[in-house]
């Protein structure tokens, strides 16, 4: 009985898979897409037995000018080869000279005239600046602890450093470098991280500084030395070590900056060292440190001496910091495990009230949710500093646009903007500085996972701002957008259009990843695989394949389709609730003998066209007939029967048709109403489409009557039509009619 079982079982599948249009392999695994695993990185996503990654420390004195903006420094750094493998030269990114001239990024930078553009829009494509500014570095000297000088060379953003002998498994080599360059007008680039904001209205400067330093580039088990070069877009890939930093700056200058202060009595006033002590125990509210009124009067007397602030970080990829003497300084303690990190927040009179009312506290949310998600925040500090624009994330420190009016007033758009801003942040201080991935490369390993959890902390934590980007529905217009310009969330980033880097890098994948935990594998199954992401790769150098493997390996959810369609392609969903049929079963009796059974017009094999675009026809009738005695034999089939025919009594089925209009495969929301009024909420996997990928049918049994039918009814599969997700069938109103309506 089996063998006859399996074979008939096998000609339907046959039959199916023959009749499928356009296989394109959309459930098949992502296979030669991902690298081989090995000892390094495993198969399940984990980082391997022989796991290694290399160190970088550094010393760093820096000298900042507060009368011609140039920033002078020196720093030793000693390199830790834990390679498998000697090395012969270092490289080193010099990040500045994106600013400097003939730099790659103007030499590449495309754009054409117009009868009329706005100056600040035209510049950057014509690679100028509207005023004197000289950039890039000065490399004064690099020189071995024996102070006698390495041989260099520049290569745009990168310099190559060789060694007299080679560098072997285990060693470390310790070099100095002396440099400078003049920091630039933030308002002046677009690419630009850092930079100066000047106040003409007090003659005061603010100074955000960032990749202000030579730094160490990658050198990895997975392509070796990452040295592709800085053109904009495509961020950092930094190496873990400690920092020694001494800051000098104008003494009535405040200074934030990655890592912990050392020498508070040294720079800080008796006043302002007891509140900074008081604010170590405040979890409740911010302690003013620095106060408005303290910070205006310092305005005005424009210190001529200088201090030196030191700060140590251990374990961090980078450095920043920020000085002003227009700074209001406010700090209050955050309770995560058995730590207390301070959160504090740098900003001049120009962002209150906002900020001394918001700042800080967003901190603290991000802080508290990104830690109930990841990993605890390890580190003792995490900042906020207000700028006049944009914002941009380091360890422990990040600088956050969002202003009030000169008023002191401001809108909603303006809060939900700058608290968003700062929570993003201040979270990437776990994507990428704590779960250290390759920006240069992907820019959605660290800003699309940031962007998910920065959506959740407000979700969670400000419900009032009602917060929507990065949802499934909000990605809806990006989606349908035209294909033929549309990259991949696998790009490089500097190779996707500047206007479609955004959703691409942001809000695609939280999209992605909030249409993978609420409606593909659950919270409580997403959660933990996202957590054991961060766990396995804190610290660490993940790569895309880590993150795939990982999340399928701790949730057993074959995710391959979701990878495929959502990160390696650019189709859309579009579902078409093609067409619905309604049935009852015929109240008659069969034949006992299994004599031939006639079917009416309205059977199961009735034609499409005798069905209405709605319900009013009513059911089609239709006839179970005997089960063949071969396959169970004569008396069970026909227990079978009866008990089948006994549960479809009085029940109504329905065969619904689906089709894949848009490409990406989907789980399906069916959202079903009934006669009395009631509602019902189906799920059904992605995997539906398996053997179909175009072209469903499925049969639901319902014991009440149903009245309409919804797909995605709470547009969480981003499907970008929802004209036809919906029967009966509604009438879509013409241009005219639209336009009709709104005059």
């Amino acid at each position: 009985m089996k063998p006859i079982l399996l074979l008939w079982a096998t000609m339907a599948v046959t039959a199916t898979v023959a009749q499928t249009p356009a296989w394109k392999g959309k459930f098949e695994q992502l296979g030669s897409e991902l690298p081989t695993p090995n000892s390094y990185r495993t198969g399940s996503g984990a980082p391997g037995p022989n796991y290694w990654q290399q160190r970088a420390d550094y010393v760093i004195d820096v000298d900042v000018n507060d009368e011609t903006q140039v920033l002078t420094g020196k720093e030793t750094i000693t390199y830790y080869n834990n390679a498998p493998e000697p090395l012969n030269f270092l490289w080193l990114q010099l990040d500045q000279n994106i600013f400097a001239e003939n730099s790659m990024t103007g030499k590449t930078q495309t754009g054409t005239v117009q009868d009329s553009i706005p100056a600040k829009f035209f510049a950057p494509q014509a690679n100028i600046v509207s005023n004197d500014y000289k950039g890039g570095y000065t490399i004064k000297s690099v020189k071995d602890v024996a102070s006698k000088a390495l041989p260099f060379v520049i290569n745009y953003t990168m310099m190559r450093i060789d060694l007299p002998i080679p560098l072997k498994t285990g060693e470390k080599f310790t070099f100095s470098v002396e440099w400078s360059y003049r920091e630039y007008d933030r308002d002046e680039f677009f690419i630009g991280r850092g930079g100066f904001e000047f106040f003409p209205e007090d003659g005061n400067y603010v100074y955000t500084f960032a990749q202000w330093f030579p730094r160490m580039c990658v050198f990895d088990d997975y392509e070796g030395w990452q040295n592709k070069q800085f053109l904009g877009l495509g961020e950092f890939a930094l190496t873990f070590g400690n920092y020694k930093v001494r800051i000098t700056v104008p003494a009535d200058h405040i200074v934030g900056a990655t890592g912990w202060l050392q020498n508070p009595k040294e720079v800080l006033t008796k006043e302002q060292l007891d509140r900074f002590e008081k604010a170590k125990k405040s979890f409740d509210a911010p302690v003013l440190i620095v106060t408005q009124e303290e910070a205006t009067q310092k305005e005005k007397t424009k210190s001529k001496e200088k201090k030196t602030w030191e700060f140590h970080a251990d374990n961090v990829r980078d450095f920043a910091f920020a000085s002003s003497r227009k700074f209001i300084w406010d700090a209050q303690a955050v309770k995560i495990g058995d730590k207390t990190p301070l959160a504090q927040s740098l900003y001049p009179k120009e962002g209150n009230p906002l900020w001394g009312k918001e700042s800080t506290r967003a901190v603290k949310n991000a802080l508290e949710l990104y830690s109930s998600r990841t990993i605890d925040f390890p580190y003792p500090t995490a900042y906020s500093v207000h700028t006049a624009n944009q914002g941009m994330e380091y360890p422990m420190i990040c600088f956050n646009g969002g202003r009030p009016n000169k008023d002191g007033t401001y809108s909603q758009q303006t809060l939900t903007s700058m608290v968003h801003v700062i929570i993003h942040e201040v979270g990437h201080n776990f994507f990428p500085m704590i779960v250290n991935s390759d920006e240069r490369q992907w820019s959605w390993m660290d800003e699309g996972l940031n962007s998910f959890l920065d959506k959740e902390t407000l979700q969670e934590r400000y419900p009032e701002l009602n917060y929507t980007r990065g949802m499934p529905k909000t990605i809806i217009p990006f989606m349908k957008g035209e294909k033929s310009q549309m990259r991949p969330i696998m790009s490089m980033s500097d190779n996707i259009r500047q206007s479609e880097f955004g959703p691409n890098a942001y809000t695609k994948p939280s999209a992605a990843l909030t249409l993978l935990r609420e409606t593909v594998m659950g919270k409580e199954l997403f959660d933990k695989a996202f957590k054991e992401y961060a766990q396995r790769w804190a610290f660490k150098h993940p790569k895309p394949a880590d993150f795939f493997r990982t999340l399928e390996d701790a949730s057993a959810v074959d995710l391959d389709w979701f990878w495929k369609g959502w990160f390696y392609g650019t189709d859309n969903v579009d579902v078409d609730l093609a067409d619905v049929k309604w049935f009852k079963l015929r109240n008659e009796k069969t034949d006992p003998e299994h004599k031939e059974v006639k079917v009416k017009s309205g059977d199961l094999n009735a034609s499409e066209k005798d069905n209405a675009t709605d319900f009013s026809k009513g059911p089609q009738q239709f006839t179970v007939i005997n089960t063949q005695d071969q396959l169970y034999g004569e008396f069970k089939s026909r227990v079978v029967d009866n008990a089948l025919r006994q549960k479809l009594e009085n029940k109504n089925i329905y065969q619904l048709k689906f089709k894949n209009v848009g490409g990406l495969v989907t789980p399906l929301v069916i959202e079903w109403t009934f006669k009395d009024g009631s509602k019902e909420i189906e799920r059904i996997p992605a995997e539906i489409w398996r053997l179909n990928e175009t072209e469903i049918s499925k049969v639901f049994v319902k014991d009440k009557e149903v009245v309409n039918i919804v797909v995605d009814p709470n547009a969480e599969l981003a499907d970008v039509d929802a004209s036809n997700n919906v029967f009966p069938k509604r009438a879509t109103p013409s241009k005219f009619d639209q336009f009709k309506k709104n005059n």
